[in-house]
């Protein structure tokens, strides 16, 4: 039996830094991980997608060039190999840097296994069996593969292995018209596949406005990806190379099929009623305001809590429980304003509340708008697709929340969700002089036009 003051099961963007923090104020940590460190973002999210994406936003550039007065003599040719090797080359050097870190950390015992509870303080890895005072959990999340007939006998993708197909798709079809989906979407029509995307309720990216999922699927089909909204897989089969997928009565085949419906928190085989953990009815730990447990003794950091599902999130879960632990204290999940990107060209930036999470909250609300058509920067880059919207409290003067989809968009929310942390009113933000000529020049502009969210 090891013994240590402390134990992490899980190396994503929690476990490695609070294990630093943990080591350096001289517990003994021990780091579980089953894979690799650096969990999905290292590994198959942020970082391989987002190189990618910009591969594939250069084959989109070069193609487009003449727009911008750039001849380019001859087709373009993507070669998938190479973007693949560059989308490597970035995760090994962010993987290895990490393994490096790690590995010379005083007090830090890295461990590569499965991890499963035995009692509330035991944890196995294989045969061993490791003892602690502390437990902290950070296994992330999974892709949720749906129950279609037929799609468990296919050789179907997730996010976590269509970047690594052989050969870039003919056609790719993607199950699922939400953030990730949406994201290769775009990205594989990029390279010159051909792409459809089926969406199973109304509309694209559901948990936004209905003007922002109209203007991204506008976006989106002006650059050739189909779209099927409220269709749903009824079966899924192997037709020769292809993949049919009936759809009601209708159906596509496609060379490849791609399941983005979704992640659920890796939560399965850990065997946390052991120790007295509760998980909620879709299987995320149960956390109070300080990421604690139903055992006391045991924190949960990241996708697994169900408190955010994002790199950024998981690791303010990390600041969070570090302040309460080693720090001054007084953190909390509550204190936190939501804030994401949909990485789409152009980008989404949000944070706060959308317009009809601001309906729903009876408060009088103010609204500014202004489309990108209407924003120098993004005219003169000639990309104009988009609009920027800002919402306010009539009564407090309050910023309650924002959407800028746009270029430059998921930078220039940022000035917005620092405001709305300042507890500032919008007025403040109203009379910023900002740099000429960029988006972010234009929120004052914006603020300036509100008028009452009817």
């Amino acid at each position: 039996m090891d013994h240590f003051d402390d134990l992490i099961i899980g190396a994503g963007q929690s476990g490695p830094f609070l294990a630093q923090k943990l080591a350096a104020a001289g517990r003994r940590v021990a780091l579980i991980e089953r894979r690799w460190l650096g969990g999905t973002c290292v590994n198959d999210g942020c970082m391989p997608t987002k190189t990618m994406i910009a591969s594939a936003r250069a084959a989109w550039v070069a193609r487009n060039a003449a727009r911008w007065g750039v001849v380019i003599e001859g087709p373009v040719r993507v070669d998938w190999g190479v973007v693949q090797a560059r989308k490597n080359a970035v995760v090994h050097e962010s993987r290895g840097s990490l393994e490096s870190w790690l590995g010379g950390t005083a007090n830090l015992t890295l461990i590569h296994g499965a991890a499963e509870m035995i009692d509330e303080r035991t944890v196995a890895v294989g045969e061993r069996r490791i003892r602690a005072e502390r437990i902290f959990l950070n296994t992330g999340a999974r892709p949720v593969v749906p129950p279609i007939p037929g799609l468990a006998e296919l050789p179907f993708l997730t996010s976590e292995t269509v970047m690594d197909v052989p050969a870039l798709p003919r056609h790719l079809a993607i199950v699922g018209g939400s953030y990730i989906g949406l994201e290769f979407a775009q990205m594989f029509r990029r390279f010159g596949s051909e792409v459809t995307v089926i969406e199973r309720g109304p509309r694209l990216a559901p948990r936004e406005d209905e003007d922002v999922s109209a203007e991204i699927r506008a976006i989106l089909e002006e650059e050739g990806v189909s779209v099927r909204a409220s269709t749903a897989v009824t079966r899924a089969a192997k037709e020769g190379d292809e993949i049919a997928l009936d759809l009601g009565e209708a159906q596509i085949c496609a060379s490849h099929v791609l399941v983005a419906i979704g992640r659920a928190p890796a939560s399965a085989g850990l065997h946390l009623d052991r120790a007295g953990v509760a998980l909620d009815e879709r299987g995320y730990v149960r956390v109070d305001d300080e990421l604690r447990t139903t055992a006391p003794h045991i924190y949960a950091l990241g996708d697994v809590n169900g408190r955010g599902a994002f790199t950024h999130t998981s690791y303010d879960d990390f600041q969070i429980v570090c302040a309460n632990l080693l720090g001054s204290g007084g953190r909390r999940v509550s204190q936190r304003i939501p804030i994401y990107g949909l990485y789409i060209d152009p980008p989404l930036g949000r944070c706060g509340m959308t317009a009809a999470e601001a309906r729903a909250s009876g408060r009088r609300v103010l609204i500014g708008r202004r489309p990108m058509s209407r924003v120098g920067r993004a005219k003169e880059r000639g990309e104009t697709r988009g609009f920027m919207q800002i919402l306010a409290d009539a009564d407090t003067h309050a910023l309650l929340g924002a959407t800028i989809l746009g270029i430059e968009g998921d930078e220039a929310i940022h000035s917005i969700v620092d405001t709305m942390y300042a507890g500032a009113p919008y007025e403040l933000l109203m009379r910023a002089v900002h740099a000429h000529p960029t988006v972010s020049e234009l929120i004052p502009t914006v603020l300036e036009g509100l008028t009452p969210l009817t």
